[in-house]
């Protein structure tokens, strides 16, 4: 089996396991976020300051496998 054959292939299984973790992490990090704004009304502010940055971090991973993808296909 040729090399340039599998190369799709590896690419998809390479973003679609590496967009799943992120994808859990900012399922869980908005719905506790949700939680303690229902709880405590009053710490909208550092609640949601800390939510967008772990959502920016949770996403930087997902970029980083979207990297190694498009690594994989071109090289």
């Amino acid at each position: 089996m040729d090399a340039d054959a599998i190369k799709p292939l590896a690419a998809a299984i390479a973003i679609g396991v590496g967009a799943l973790g992120p994808a859990l992490a900012i399922g869980l990090l908005a719905g506790k976020a949700m939680e303690a704004l229902g709880r405590n009304p009053e710490a909208t502010g550092p609640v949601q300051q800390n939510m967008i940055l772990a959502l920016a971090f949770a996403e930087a991973i997902a970029i980083y496998a979207l990297v190694v993808a498009i690594i994989i296909l071109f090289v």
